[in-house]
């Protein structure tokens, strides 16, 4: 059993993930129509709803705000127009969309009136009863009709502000005025005056603010006259008093004193520092001590001490010459030492003379810094006192000028109100009016079919591909391997419908050998003999998952196809549903199977032979209350054994294993099992759980048939899942 097991069963190796676009292709290939015709209605249905929609027109108008006016004079600041340009434009925009100015537009133009405002509304009911007019008085109607048109020009003005949008163009001072309407003119026609309504509106606010604004400044200019003379009078008679000439109180004279003097003292300071290290170094050497004050740097490279160096040298370089020659006691030698100590003694009080010098220059570096500094003192203290003058100063000066700008800013600003008060500019105009559109901004009536045929597509395929997550049945060898784990042991393709043969799989071997599916029964037979060479399967079972998938259908074929070779003996040992003694028109009241097992008859009589496919075929017989307690006793193995010697192959039809435990209890009575799923309508969950069961009682299944193959669906939407079981063996023919 468990070599059967080995060659029943496909190794499923670990694959790779991935994305196999062919699959995608081939599911939406299998839906194809569905997908087409779901979309060719929607797209029908939304041809026909954007149809009936009233074509909107779009009218756009450009205004230019200017936050900076071109005016005669500068009166900005009047207006308010001296804040944040971006609160301004924003503050503009807030009143292009205000409900004020909707207004205004609405009654300027008698919106009220227009035929595109006063549509007649549908009534829900199919007629209207004029009940007024069954009354024998008439009702007051004054207040009601007042009421009722303030409630219509509200209404008016909130369908005109639905239709109106105002869109600021970024980074520009341009803003789009834009309005909606049914009516291409109207629409036009608002959205050019909206445009000029806000620019009359804003000069009339204008004219109203200069009015106010002279009159306001025209009663205070006297009193800051006034005030501004007073102050300029204190400003004088405290200059007067305390003698103050030059700028700031004469600060500015002291100040360039102080610089003058504070610059020469760090100059001093500098050169007492450098005069105060050389006087150290000599005074650390003292003046008894020519010979080391001969090596400071100052010393050395004064040009009289370096003059009288070079005369020393040459004399002590002529006296040891001539003491090559001559001796100590010579008279030559004797002058030689004389005016070489002349020398040295010329050279000492030179080196005296400017390390007296040096003390001299430090001396008098001490007394310039010290001088400086009494200056500089005597300076800060007159600034000070000038300090304290040009404060007081400053605030009469002070008071002055605020006194001065406040009284010429408001004669200026009453100056060009005076002069702009009939001058009447606009801070906006109009760049580019609108025109009347020519074609209607919405609906993109051709964009949305497009756009309802691309996503009806779109969501049909998403439904196909749903659909083909949802199937789990069984449609291709590859399926059946890498699902159910099983060889493929070969297919039988779907036959086409015949009302007058309801059952034509059972006579198709026998009527049409050269059939498409007279050859898939051959190969069968050939994978059933070539799966044990050296032990043939004597006994051969033909089970499924449930019933109706086809397993009767295989059982009278292979049995047909192997009794062209072999002795065959056909057993319908679905005790519960028999149909084999139905489908070959055999009599189902004869002995049977049951009959046998029970010992009411003896074997030859529960034996038919079938003449046309040269078989012989035990059928059911009587129906037994306890069908698997029959094929499991001890009696029904002894006749399986008998009937062995006599035949070359037995071929037993079996009931479904998911069903009933009949093909369990014949597992280890047959040599092979053959296990039939229906394509395209077993779901693999159920196929895999049967053939579980067989496995779990050691079943040897060799392989499965996958049955009702549709062969031209197949080959056309399964590609190269199908090619090696249909197009080699012609499959896919016309004929199939």
């Amino acid at each position: 059993m468990d070599i059967h097991k080995e060659q029943g069963t496909v190794d499923r190796l670990p694959q790779e993930d991935v994305i196999d676009l062919r699959q995608y292709l081939q599911t939406i290939m299998r839906h194809k129509w569905g997908i087409i015709g779901f979309a060719f209605i929607v797209t029908l249905l939304t041809a026909l709803v954007v149809s009936s929609i009233t074509p909107i027109y779009r009218a756009t108008a450009t205004l230019l705000i200017e936050s900076q006016q071109a005016n005669i004079v500068s009166i900005e600041e009047v207006y308010g127009l001296d804040g944040g340009k971006s609160e301004y434009f924003e503050t503009q925009f807030g009143i292009l969309k205000s409900r004020s100015l909707a207004e205004k537009v609405v009654t300027k133009l008698d919106l009220v009136n227009h035929p595109v405002f006063n549509q007649p509304k549908k009534s829900l009911l199919p007629f209207e009863v004029k009940w007024r007019e069954w009354l024998p008085f008439e009702l007051p109607v004054a207040e009601a009709q007042v009421e009722t048109e303030a409630a219509k020009f509200r209404s008016i003005v909130d369908q005109f502000m639905a239709g109106l949008t105002i869109s600021p163009l970024r980074k520009t001072q341009l803003v789009n005025i834009t309005y909606e309407s049914s009516d291409a003119e109207l629409a036009t026609l608002i959205a050019n005056t909206l445009g000029e309504s806000y620019i009359e509106s804003n000069l009339d606010a204008k004219l109203q603010l200069t009015l106010k604004a002279s009159s306001w400044l025209s009663g205070q200019l006297e009193g800051l006259r006034t005030e501004l003379t007073k102050a300029e009078q204190r400003l004088q008679e405290y200059r007067e008093k305390e003698q103050i000439v030059g700028e700031r109180g004469g600060l500015n004279i002291a100040g360039q004193e102080l610089e003058l003097v504070a610059g020469k003292l760090v100059d001093a300071r500098r050169d007492r520092l450098e005069a105060e290290s050389l006087y150290q170094q000599v005074r650390a050497i003292g003046k008894n001590n020519p010979s080391r004050l001969e090596l400071v740097p100052t010393v050395l490279q004064h040009p009289l001490v370096q003059r009288m160096k070079e005369s020393y040298a040459r004399v002590e370089l002529k006296r040891s010459e001539l003491a090559k020659r001559y001796g100590a006691k010579h008279p030559t030698m004797q002058a030689v030492n004389s005016e070489l100590a002349n020398a040295r003694f010329a050279l000492n009080n030179q080196i005296l003379s400017v390390v007296n010098g040096i003390e001299t220059n430090y001396k008098v570096a001490v007394a310039n810094e010290n001088s400086l500094k009494s200056a500089l003192e005597g300076t800060k203290g007159n600034i000070q006192s000038l300090s304290r003058k040009e404060y007081k100063l400053s605030e009469y000066e002070l008071d002055v000028e605020t006194k001065r700008a406040v009284f010429n800013t408001f004669l200026t600003r009453f100056n060009e109100t005076t002069a702009t008060g009939d001058l009447r500019t606009a801070n906006a105009r109009v760049s580019d009016p609108a025109v009347v559109p020519l074609y209607p901004a919405k609906p993109k009536k051709k964009l949305l079919v497009v756009l309802a045929f691309v996503a009806s597509m779109m969501f049909g395929v998403m439904i196909a591909f749903v659909l083909q997550a949802l199937n789990n049945t069984i449609k291709t060898a590859s399926e059946v391997e890498t699902k159910l784990g099983m060889a493929m042991l070969g297919l039988l393709p779907l036959l086409p419908r015949n009302r007058k043969k309801p059952h034509q799989s059972y006579a198709m071997f026998m009527e049409d050998p050269q059939s498409s599916y007279a050859e898939s029964l051959r190969t069968i037979r050939t994978g059933l003999i070539l799966s044990a060479l050296d032990n043939p399967h004597k006994v051969v079972s033909v089970t499924s998952t449930l019933p109706g998938e086809g397993k009767t259908s295989l059982a009278l074929g292979l049995a047909f196809a192997t009794g062209q070779m072999e002795k065959v003996l056909l057993i319908d040992a679905d005790l519960r549903r028999p149909s084999v003694a139905k489908a070959l028109g055999l009599d189902r009241a004869a002995p049977g199977l049951s009959s046998l097992v029970a010992g009411a008859a003896a074997i030859d009589e529960c034996i038919q032979h079938y003449e046309a496919g040269n078989i012989d075929v035990m059928p059911a017989g009587i129906i037994p209350p306890n069908p698997s307690e029959l094929l499991s006793s001890k009696r029904f193995a002894d006749v399986l054994t008998q009937l062995e010697s006599r035949y070359d192959r037995i071929i037993i039809d079996t009931a479904p294993s998911q069903s009933v435990s009949d093909a369990l209890v014949l597992a280890p009575l047959v040599g092979a099992m053959i296990y039939v799923v229906k394509s395209d309508s077993t779901s693999y969950q159920h196929a895999k759980n049967g053939l579980k069961r067989l496995r779990e009682a050691h079943a040897p299944v060799i392989g499965v048939v996958l049955n009702q193959v549709d062969v031209k669906k197949g080959a056309k939407y399964y590609g190269e899942d199908y090619a090696g079981y249909y197009d080699v063996y012609g499959y896919s023919s016309e004929k199939a």
